[in-house]
């Protein structure tokens, strides 16, 4: 009889076996990968400058434990990861502003001319 019913009425049709598909691991960030193998890590996120005076600016830095112990262990002190990172970062662009000058005085050499009582000339 509960076929006779189906057959007038339908059936719902059997649900379809749920499948536990596995979820796709959450790739990790570069940061997370070095932080999980204990590597050194810093990266720079943005970097503001100012629309009325493009002199100023700054950039938003990312690191994690591991290059502060590094620049610990490079000699770099400060109350805080935060000081240690400063001054890190303050020690490569003064590299980078003194390697340019060396390159400019290497590519303009100044010749100085200074005479002498004698009718010569110096030059240096």
């Amino acid at each position: 009889m509960n076929n006779f019913f189906k057959k007038i009425f339908g059936s719902k049709p059997d649900p379809e076996p749920k499948v536990n598909t596995p979820r796709k691991p959450k790739e990790l960030s570069p940061k997370e990968k070095a932080t999980a193998s204990n590597e050194p890590y810093i990266a720079i996120l943005s970097v503001d400058i100012d629309d009325t005076n493009p002199r100023n600016g700054s950039f938003e830095l990312d690191w994690n434990e591991f290059f502060v112990a590094k620049l610990i262990r490079a000699g770099y002190v400060g109350k805080d990861d935060s000081q240690i990172i400063d001054q890190w970062f303050q020690d490569v662009c003064r590299h980078v502003v003194l390697e340019t000058y060396e390159q400019y005085e290497a590519m303009n050499p100044k010749v100085r001319r200074k005479d002498r009582n004698d009718g010569r000339a110096e030059y240096s």
